[in-house]
């Protein structure tokens, strides 16, 4: 290490230091500068971020910060963030303390800004698998699950990228599904908001339709083909390219499902624009799904009225 580093580790040090100090002050508008000064040290730098976590009493006086007004409470999630992207890091910050005080931002809505910080650190801390479990035991599905069925909400992009992740662990799958995240991602889906949220909804129930929970719980949806096809008709790819693989999890699984499909005449030339205009990934899911058709439809009209051999 050269001489010039060990001196700006050591006034880093000593600015950590002097902003923990200040962050404890009487004064809100001493604790803000504190807090942001911290804050810009923290955002592009890993050393930093290790030098703030490893100074005694920093994350314990960070997490109290976040239980304060707005202002500093945004603040202090925001350095608590900046530090969970060191993957070194993400398991101490963990704690269950933690987990439920990050659930009660989610949930209050008092501050749009506190959510969508909450729900990006939960979201950072989640990609450690060894977490994941954790924020199923603490209850963070149920509030995800919850806070996103609301809908004006407006952390909503960052709750469901919080739950894309930890369903990627089987438990927190029944979880979810058992919070009932089916029929709310469903109407975020078909909601017009925003394309962006229907996109991450449907990967999420794509995510869900892995295991048998969530595949069932698909399957009982009323007009869960007509649903999944009335994505493939909208504009958004990525929605189409997750509504495709919800279609063909629900064929192998259901042969009713297959049936509702072959009920839907326009259901073909659907097919036929995605296998012309869709993704390299939609049309890769989309001639699986007309093979599946096509086995069904054979099977089901030998006589040669099938709808694909007319179309």
């Amino acid at each position: 290490m050269t001489h010039g580093s060990t001196m700006s580790a050591a006034r880093i040090r000593e600015t950590i230091t002097e902003c923990l100090s200040k962050a404890q002050s009487d004064s809100p508008e001493v604790q803000q500068k504190a807090l942001q000064t911290l804050a810009y040290i923290t955002k592009v730098s890993p050393q930093n971020r290790n030098l703030l976590a490893q100074s005694d009493g920093a994350i314990p006086a960070l997490l109290s910060l976040s239980r304060s007004s707005t202002t500093l409470q945004a603040l202090s999630l925001s350095i608590l963030f900046y530090i969970s992207l060191n993957p070194n890091l993400k398991q101490s910050l963990a704690e269950m303390e933690t987990i439920y005080h990050l659930n009660s931002i989610i949930l209050s809505l008092s501050s749009p800004e506190s959510s969508r910080l909450a729900s990006s650190l939960i979201c950072s801390l989640a990609m450690l698998d060894k977490n994941k479990a954790k924020f199923g035991v603490a209850g963070t599905i149920q509030s995800l699950v919850t806070a996103v069925s609301d809908p004006g909400c407006p952390a909503a992009h960052h709750l469901l990228s919080s739950l894309a992740e930890l369903v990627r662990f089987h438990g927190n799958c029944t979880l979810a599904v058992r919070s009932g995240a089916v029929p709310v991602l469903i109407q975020v889906a078909q909601s017009n908001n925003s394309e962006d949220l229907a996109g991450t909804s449907l990967a999420i129930l794509g995510l869900l339709a892995r295991f048998e929970e969530g595949l069932n719980a698909l399957r009982k949806t009323d007009q869960i083909v007509n649903s999944m096809v009335d994505v493939l008709k909208g504009r958004c790819m990525l929605s189409k390219e997750g509504a495709a693989e919800i279609l063909l999890r629900l064929f192998d699984e259901s042969e009713g499902c297959v049936r509702d499909a072959l009920r839907l005449p326009e259901f073909p030339t659907v097919l036929a624009d995605l296998s012309i205009r869709g993704s390299a990934r939609a049309r890769e899911k989309v001639s699986s799904l007309m093979k599946k058709l096509m086995e069904a439809d054979m099977d089901a009209y030998g006589d040669g009225n099938s709808i694909f051999l007319k179309w």
